[in-house]
């Protein structure tokens, strides 16, 4: 829901503390969702005795969710008409494919192997079906 259609709806006085809070970028759940994030990938780490790829895993997934959150919120805040735009989009279908190449691997791993080609095939279907409809579908429309 986009604030600026409802900001009708708010007292005057609220008005500008909504226009405040809209160009800081942040609200106080998105900070609070970070912290939680932050937390409890600290307590994995902590709780990982030490396992390198364990570790790997969380710290990798930790980066790769702070890039996309970053990568998300410049796709919004650019201009439609702006060749950067693309660039952006590509980010952040890499990112994702990433986090779920990553996460399928370590589901897979604990699975036996029937259920192992369900999980890689359900992964690749996400991978295929975000590319078409990052790329693919949003040109069809175009023309």
């Amino acid at each position: 829901m986009d604030n600026g259609q409802h900001e009708h709806l708010l007292p005057v006085n609220q008005q500008p503390q909504l226009e405040e809070q809209q160009s800081m970028g942040c609200s106080i759940l998105t900070i609070i969702g970070f912290m939680f994030l932050t937390f409890n990938s600290a307590m994995a780490v902590y709780r990982s005795e030490r396992d390198l790829p364990t570790i790997s895993f969380v710290v990798f997934s930790y980066v790769d969710l702070l890039l996309l959150f970053y990568c998300l919120r410049l796709f919004e805040k650019t201009p439609p008409e702006s060749p950067r735009r693309h660039h952006i989009k590509t980010a952040v279908w890499l990112l994702t494919t990433m986090l779920t190449a990553v996460f399928s691997y370590k589901v897979a791993a604990i699975m036996p192997f029937p259920v192992q080609l369900l999980v890689w095939g359900m992964a690749a279907a996400t991978v295929v079906g975000g590319f078409y409809a990052f790329f693919l579908h949003s040109e069809e429309q175009k023309h």
